[in-house]
């Protein structure tokens, strides 16, 4: 039951975006919009089925999907090796955007690069908890946002966070509906948010509900604070939130 309706609602989530990303595309405010929970929907569902109802009542929030990541598989904080050998998740195939770029192609599950934020994020809660079942028992990840936004004549990754005006506010509000919907389902008391905007969403999202935040720095390779000290410093930031 918990997990068909966490299928319902990344269903209703994916097409409710759909026409928020065409609308930013529109407006200018960004160059090219991609929906992974479309094109790689097969893959996400899975993902919801094998991690989605193993008694987590903690949520690790990130902010959208990475280029190197969900953005090619459709799993929070993917990288290649972690959905293939510690998610089991392989042979299924993924589609392409409605609309895709040759700067930034979509392979899918055999994508040759890891992404750093994944292989750091799953492989810390593979040490802390053991494999894909036992974290699942004690977290469950998602993205706030779903849609990978790309801007510019390298069609350089865009967060939400630097994407003004009403469509925005839109898009982010329908963002947090469905990260309150999520925690209802799993009946979650705590969500930790993976970077400063995903703790900020969390906050705003729960500021009258009886849901603890808290907060972790970010294991993007771009953050000085995820590397200082070969990411030892980071990982002991992670630790002192996890359940």
């Amino acid at each position: 039951m918990v997990v068909e309706r966490l299928i319902g609602a990344a269903a209703s989530l994916r097409d409710d975006v759909v026409p928020l990303g065409k609308k930013l595309v529109s407006e200018g405010r960004i160059d090219i919009c991609y929906n992974p929970l479309m094109y790689a929907w097969d893959v996400h569902e899975e993902y919801l089925r094998r991690m989605g109802g193993l008694g987590a009542r903690t949520v690790m929030l990130g902010m959208n999907p990475g280029p190197h990541g969900m953005g090619q598989m459709g799993i929070p904080f993917a990288a290649t090796s972690v959905v293939r050998e510690l998610l089991g998740i392989s042979g299924i195939n993924v589609g392409q955007p409605e609309t895709p770029d040759d700067r930034r192609s979509v392979i899918g599950l055999d994508y040759p690069k890891e992404e750093v934020s994944g292989t750091r994020l799953w492989g810390l809660l593979q040490k802390q908890y053991g494999d894909a079942a036992a974290i699942a028992s004690r977290v469950f990840l998602v993205n706030h946002c779903p849609l990978m936004l790309f801007s510019g004549p390298r069609a350089s990754n865009i967060t939400p966070d630097k994407v003004g005006g009403e469509t925005a506010r839109d898009l982010l509000q329908r963002c947090d509906e469905h990260l309150v919907e999520v925690v209802e389902i799993l009946g979650a008391g705590r969500v930790i948010g993976v970077g400063k905007f995903a703790e900020s969403r969390a906050k705003a999202a729960f500021s009258d509900r009886a849901v603890e935040v808290a907060g972790c720095w970010h294991p993007s390779p771009a953050s000085p604070l995820a590397n200082r000290n070969e990411g030892a410093d980071w990982r002991e930031n992670v630790r002192t939130v996890l359940p």
